[in-house]
């Protein structure tokens, strides 16, 4: 699992980006790809997966 952080999710909408701890990469990530609720600056741990338009968050839980 890799760390990082909720730089922004919309709970309206179902979707935001987390950035990587490590590489300082960002990722999407879908409502669908959640273990957990998530927030804006939460620490979280996550996997990747490769999506329609790129690598996406899945399996994203609060660290």
């Amino acid at each position: 699992m890799i760390n990082g952080t909720v730089k922004f999710f919309d709970e309206t909408k179902g979707f935001g980006f987390i950035k990587d701890n490590d590489s300082t990469k960002e990722y999407f990530v879908h409502s669908t790809g959640l273990i957990d609720r998530i927030s804006d600056n939460d620490e979280v741990s996550f996997d990747l997966e490769e999506g329609r338009r790129g690598v996406n968050a899945v399996n994203v839980k609060l660290a």
